[in-house]
């Protein structure tokens, strides 16, 4: 075999080794579960929760495959105005995220390069405490300011957990602008607003798109936040799922709305990507 042969052959096997893995762990965590909702939306709920048999152990026993489970939720505007809501939730959540964390990323781009990292690591800082603990404080907060429980304390908590998933991919893109060419604004007249609207804001554009995608997609399937801080007419699609599984065990259902829920993820997350090399390329 020719020295060409095998260096064809030995980069062939380095792609499937370095490939090999992240594919099979998409494989087995991602698409294989996304196929047994699917398979599980299809199905009729168990007597005593979980799933049905597909075929009947005893005279009218409901088995086999329906498409029950899509005709209710099409059918009831009760799911489109918890679907809506989310949405709502979601965007106002983002767009407080970017106007709050936006002022931050741009003072930590812009501050000495030794003083980054320690800057970076405050935003992070608060991961290194217990999710559920930091929102029971938040309890604590809200409670004698008379807003617990209610749509607000929802968005207060939605923006406190997700706002570190906006700073950072902000402060990626920022760090990464080219100085010269503010300093070419300004030699050309530009006023401090001028070169910031039309130099650093749409070259943010990238960082923008991905900070709110890394927002607004989580916060989407997010239970626990409006479980704890909000009231029952603060339900979004999480909860509705959770209680499918937990509390009414109708799986089938369940399973129906958590395939709703990722349809609709990938199509912001599509749309996101869309917008973001759109972005990138105009800049």
């Amino acid at each position: 075999m020719s020295d060409e042969a095998h260096t064809t052959a030995a980069s062939r096997l380095t792609r499937r080794l370095v490939s090999g893995p992240p594919f099979l762990f998409l494989l087995v965590f991602f698409v294989l579960p996304g196929l047994i909702m699917v398979a599980a939306s299809f199905r009729y709920p168990g007597e005593f929760g979980g799933l049905a048999p597909l075929s009947a152990g005893r005279p009218g026993e409901e088995a086999g495959l329906t498409i029950e489970n899509y005709r209710v939720f099409f059918g009831d505007w009760i799911y489109a105005e918890i679907f809506a809501k989310s949405f709502g939730v979601a965007a106002l959540t983002a767009l407080i995220c970017l106007v709050m964390a936006y002022p931050v990323a741009l003072a930590i781009a812009r501050s000495p390069r030794q003083r980054r990292d320690f800057l970076t690591l405050l935003v992070i800082l608060p991961f290194a405490s217990n999710f559920l603990v930091r929102i029971y404080a938040w309890m604590i907060i809200l409670g004698p300011l008379d807003l617990l429980f209610s749509r607000t304390a929802v968005v207060i908590g939605m923006v406190y957990v997700h706002l570190p998933f906006m700073i950072l991919p902000l402060y990626t893109n920022l760090e990464k602008h080219d100085p010269v060419l503010l300093d070419a604004a300004q030699d050309l007249g530009a006023g401090a607003w001028q070169r910031f609207w039309r130099v650093t804001f749409p070259l943010s554009l990238p960082g923008i798109f991905a900070g709110s995608a890394l927002v607004f997609i989580p916060v989407l399937g997010m239970f626990a936040i409006p479980e704890i801080l909000g009231g029952k007419d603060d339900w979004l699609v999480g909860n509705l799922i959770k209680e499918s599984f937990l509390g009414t065990r109708d799986w089938p259902f369940g399973s129906m709305l958590s395939i709703m829920l990722t349809l609709a993820v990938l199509a912001v997350a599509g749309f996101s990507a869309w917008l973001a090399r759109r972005g990138g390329g105009r800049a």
